[in-house]
């Protein structure tokens, strides 16, 4: 190991470090913010508000006419199908892959590994096309139906890795047992691969929830905005000094996320760790 090794890699952790903490202040200056009042957010820079005030929040829950707790079921829908989707079919292809023999089969592997290189934004425009052809713009369709058909490489890959883990001797037991692919996969794989699929669920439900590119593409009418795209909104119609409004619902839209990770950090944590290792 040459010298220039450990000092590279404690800058980095310095850096890592560096970076948390300025999340964590930036975090905690946001929270202190949405409890200011405007005039006070830029002109005061200490984190303890001198006029507290609740008005960001009752202000900005109806600031576009239309509460946000509708937007908050809009993304919700949205992300429980996306999870259901990328767990029922990227499961099933990756046992398709990690169990199966089928002809091509190093070849559509390597296929399907080389999409995670494509960028979105080369195909969100045949997408759009495609789905304004069938009547899908402004319905949760295009972003809800292509989960189901194992669009997400990265989630295969990861439950590929889990499978080829597990030990091909419990294939075996109940294949003597009587069981065939089908049912080797619902009554083996499933219930020894939940951290895998948690992983996939959390990750899939965190990507979602904050996704503001896709959703602004395919979701026009405000009725069906989703948490992201009516922040964007927000901010158009009430003008950039609204910032305690602003501020005061982005606060908001990070709690499902933290209530959904703390729920499932055990199986997250077991999934990542166990991930790739060979038994």
């Amino acid at each position: 190991m040459s010298a220039d090794q450990p000092i590279g890699l404690s800058c980095c952790c310095t850096l890592s470090s560096l970076l948390g903490r300025t999340d964590v202040i930036s975090l905690v200056w946001m929270l202190s913010a949405s409890f200011k009042p405007n005039n006070l957010i830029f002109s005061n820079a200490s984190l303890l508000p001198q006029q507290f005030t609740l008005k960001n929040y009752t202000t900005g829950w109806m600031a576009l006419g239309t509460p946000f707790s509708t937007f908050f079921w809009n993304s919700l829908l949205v992300c429980i199908g996306a999870v259901i989707g990328n767990v029922i079919s990227c499961s099933m292809v990756a046992y398709a892959f990690a169990r199966l023999n089928f002809k091509f089969k190093p070849l559509w592997f390597a296929i399907m590994l080389s999409t995670i290189m494509l960028p979105y934004h080369a195909i969100v425009v045949p997408q759009y096309i495609l789905f304004k052809s069938i009547g899908w713009i402004n319905t949760f369709l295009p972003l809800i139906v292509p989960k189901f058909l194992a669009t997400d490489a990265f989630f295969i890959f990861l439950l590929v890795q889990f499978i080829r883990a597990l030990p091909p001797e419990l294939d075996e037991s109940a294949q003597i047992d009587g069981c065939g692919p089908i049912q080797l996969f619902w009554r083996v794989i499933l219930p020894l691969a939940k951290p895998a699929l948690a992983t996939t669920a959390i990750f899939t439900f965190i990507w979602t929830w904050g996704d503001f590119f896709t959703q602004l593409i395919f979701l026009n009418n405000q009725s069906s905005f989703t948490f992201p795209v009516a922040l964007n909104s927000f901010l158009d119609s009430t003008g950039v000094s609204q910032y305690g409004s602003l501020f005061a619902m982005s606060l908001l839209a990070l709690v499902p996320i933290l209530i959904f990770f703390l729920l499932f950090q055990r199986l997250l944590t077991e999934g990542i760790s166990t991930t790739g290792l060979k038994g």
